[in-house]
């Protein structure tokens, strides 16, 4: 590491440590109560915020000469002085910049006390594809960056968002190789990743799918692959109107493998099986039609899931916008012979066989001809009237009650009622756990109404009033903090800012 930090400012640490790990965020390392008698005594307490330079000894063999990688260095602030004597704990971060290649059997390190200028600039890196598509992924960057007191290049920053996780390579700092971004205003530059789309399907990469064109690929049993589209503000109003649809259809090939849908709208950005607004699980080529609930909500960016249910698929995907039919979806001409329930008249009789309306001069040899060769569906609310060699190929879950033919009951009760454990740790079948992760569970994420930041819902405030407003228990507790009035300066709540300024500034 280059060698531009300033060192102590009169403050002379210099320990050599055996290194542990303790899970924790940030860069905040613990060490013994001897550190913090020989620090006081210094005087570091006084000159702020403590900052060490971290750095691996290489020869661990007694009596040898002991060479420190100047490579394998990192900076980093403390949290406590609550660690066994003789030895420092280091969380993730520091532990993985500091032990890059390998860990030796006894860790040593050498902490040194230095003093760092505040950052001004900082480039990040992804080493992989995937983290700009991220909503706000630079607030993403920053919520991450508030558990950090220092920065140095070369570091690997990870940053978490929901269940995955992202790297970033620190490239540049200013005004120094090391800095403190604590109480500093830190301009931060991201660079793209060097990643190619094909080679990231290990990843959560958005692949960019232009409307009205085919993408062909490949998906493997179990795995994801991601695209994203937009539908620009002309489109929304035709599709909320009711005059056009979102088709998002999927052909695959004969191969054996099958694939589902999932499709979600922007923030919600990779969709899974229990996380997602629109899904599609029929058999072999499929064509999901989008209704969004909400019709001011229609423009944005959507995000479509191909999830690799059996085997390995081979399929294209593509995005239309097509113009409604004046038929319905799913609506079939009349047979002939049967008379439209609008148009039944006295000269009509009712098949009691299929239930339809038969005109009275072919009555009879409608229903010899529908009693030898159709049977209607016996299951309670049903009564589809199938061909009789159809009619063993119809069943019905004996769950949901849902009909299907008899190759389709084997997937939907894999999907639809086989138990899921959440990471929460509640299990649920797949609807109620669809409801469950976009409404209940603690771990979903949310953009905070009061910080602005992706973070995890928690569970239901403790306020009662708080539940009547819809917060969540991270809003609750984020919005207890306290900012002063525009109007009069008096410290509010910040979830009690809007009821005090209709309470106390609003004019009748």
């Amino acid at each position: 590491m280059e060698e531009v930090v300033q060192l102590g400012k009169g403050v002379s640490f210099s320990r050599m440590f055996e290194a542990l790990r303790y899970d924790g965020p940030g860069d905040k390392i613990k060490l013994p109560p001897s550190s913090f008698k020989e620090l006081s005594d210094e005087g570091a307490l006084d000159k702020g915020p403590m900052y060490f330079r971290l750095s691996k000894v290489r020869d661990t063999v007694p009596g040898a000469t002991m060479e420190q990688d100047t490579e394998e260095a990192t900076c980093s602030g403390v949290l406590e002085f609550t660690a066994r004597e003789g030895s420092a704990e280091l969380p993730p971060h520091v532990w993985n910049n500091l032990f890059r290649s390998d860990t030796p059997d006894v860790p040593l390190i050498e902490v040194k006390y230095v003093s760092l200028p505040k950052g001004t600039y900082a480039k990040l890196k992804p080493e992989g594809a995937g983290f700009s598509d991220l909503p706000n992924h630079r607030a993403v960057l920053e919520t991450a960056l508030r558990n950090h007191a220092t920065l140095s290049e070369n570091d690997i920053v990870v940053v978490n968002y929901g269940l995955l996780q992202y790297k970033l390579k620190v490239l540049e700092l200013k005004p120094a190789s090391s800095v403190s971004v604590l109480e500093t205003d830190v301009e931060v530059d991201i660079e793209g990743s060097d990643s190619v789309l094909d080679n990231e399907e290990n990843q959560h990469v958005l692949v960019p799918l232009a409307i009205g064109k085919v993408e062909s690929s490949v998906v493997e049993e179990g795995k994801f692959r991601y695209y994203k589209f937009s539908v620009e503000e002309s489109v929304s109003e035709k599709v909320a109107s009711g005059r056009a649809n979102i088709e998002v259809k999927i052909d695959t090939d004969a191969s054996g493998g099958d694939t589902d849908i999932y499709v979600s709208r922007h923030p919600l950005v990779f969709p899974t099986q229990h996380r997602h607004e629109w899904s599609s699980h029929e058999m072999g080529s499929k064509v999901l039609i989008l209704k969004p609930r909400d019709s001011s909500l229609v423009s944005g960016v959507y995000s479509i899931g191909v999830y690799g249910f059996k085997g390995t698929s081979k399929y294209q995907i593509s995005v239309a916008i097509k113009d409604v039919n004046s038929q319905r979806i799913g609506e079939h001409a009349s047979a002939t012979g049967s008379v439209d329930a609008d148009s039944v008249d006295a000269d009509s009789v009712l098949c009691r066989n299929c239930k339809r309306h038969i005109a009275s001069r072919s009555a009879h040899l409608h229903e010899a001809y529908c009693m030898r060769h159709n049977v209607a569906c016996p299951h309670d609310g049903c009564g589809v009237v199938l061909r009789k060699e159809e009619a063993a190929d119809h069943v019905h879950c004996n769950k949901c009650g849902r009909a299907f033919q008899q190759r389709e009951m084997e997937k939907h009760m894999k999907v639809f009622h086989e138990p899921r454990q959440c990471p929460c740790g509640v299990v649920l079948e797949k609807e109620d756990m669809v409801q469950h992760q976009s409404s209940t569970c603690p771990l979903r994420l949310i953009v905070c109404q009061f910080c602005g930041d992706t973070v995890h819902a928690g569970g239901e405030p403790v306020d009662a009033r708080d539940r009547l407003r819809n917060m969540c228990e991270h809003e609750s507790i984020c919005g207890s903090r306290t900012a002063p009035c525009d109007s009069c300066g008096r410290s509010v709540m910040l979830k009690e800012m809007d009821i005090h300024h209709i309470a106390v500034h609003q004019k009748s």
